[in-house]
């Protein structure tokens, strides 16, 4: 539900092939993405989170957010981190009882990538109904010129892109120009078909989630509401949201330290030479081991 009006929400559920965990990743991608992001479709998988984690025995279920991939569309004014946060609680509930998969599972882990992280942070901190919380491309000290820039000369409404138009969406949904995607990757290393799969899945958002991220999940205190352990890895290249504090795994826990309760366990992780969209960088085997090297530590399965 969506301020009282029925929406769906479509999601890709991936198992291992010998098992069925308890333990779920309830996935929530950035902005300009869907869940493609988690499960990219290039080099046979060699990309893909959910197939890499379901090979490494845990399951995933990574989400279209409303207004993107194959969930509902509504008016793009309706959807703001709030109304996300309030979806994804939903999509938690669903989760639990079975309703989302025919599993029921007991133990939910609430991950997001970038604009997703904000989401994921608002969630956990006002539902209170989830075990685990990943950040991944998210801190406090973000690169408020930079991503202005991207907002004001790096985007336009969906309508208008030759990709997105068909949607039909109002002028409220935007995505990237066109050739400019290289920002999420730059200066990481990637290779040039991780680029092209990222520019031919590119979704839309809209334009009205961004102003209670910032103030609320990206700069505010939100985060200090989470009462569940919590990690946050990104890239050590990430110009984006991890602009001043990742020198260093040192520095980071240093920053982001003040903005979680001692109930969060704070854990950081930083994958070297990757940029902001870090599941999509050369070295995302790194990055996809030190989630899993978490969760086996912190919720054994």
């Amino acid at each position: 539900m969506l301020t009282l009006l029925p929406q769906t929400v479509r999601g890709q559920l991936c198992l291992p092939a010998d098992r069925t965990p308890s333990t779920v990743q309830l996935l929530v991608h950035g902005g300009t993405y869907n869940r493609a992001y988690w499960d990219m479709p290039a080099s046979d998988g060699r990309y893909s989170y959910q197939r890499h984690m379901a090979a490494a025995g845990l399951a995933t279920f990574a989400i279209d957010l409303l207004g993107s991939g194959e969930s509902s569309q509504p008016l793009s004014t309706l959807i703001t981190g709030t109304t996300a946060a309030s979806v994804v609680h939903q999509v938690v509930s669903k989760l639990r009882s079975g309703a989302a998969g025919g599993i029921r599972f007991s133990k939910v882990i609430l991950g997001g990538h970038s604009m997703g992280s904000g989401i994921v942070v608002l969630a956990a901190a006002t539902y209170r109904d989830v075990d685990g919380v990943l950040l991944t491309g998210m801190t406090h000290s973000m690169d408020l010129l930079a991503l202005t820039a991207i907002f004001v000369d790096g985007v336009r409404p969906a309508i208008l892109d030759p990709q997105l138009s068909r949607r039909g969406g109002d002028l409220g949904y935007v995505t990237t120009m066109p050739g400019t995607r290289g920002v999420f990757h730059l200066p990481g290393d990637f290779l040039p078909t991780i680029l092209a799969a990222d520019e031919a899945t590119k979704d839309q958002v809209s334009a009205t989630v961004v102003p209670d991220l910032l103030t609320l999940a990206f700069q505010g205190p939100m985060s200090l509401g989470i009462n569940v352990p919590v990690l946050i890895a990104n890239g050590d290249d990430d110009t984006l949201f991890c602009a001043y504090n990742c020198s260093s795994e040192a520095a980071l826990r240093a920053a982001e330290a003040p903005y979680f309760s001692s109930a969060a366990q704070l854990s950081v992780h930083l994958t070297p030479d990757a940029g902001h969209s870090v599941a999509l960088s050369e070295h995302a085997n790194t990055h996809r081991a030190a989630i899993r090297a978490w969760i086996r530590e912190r919720f054994g399965d």
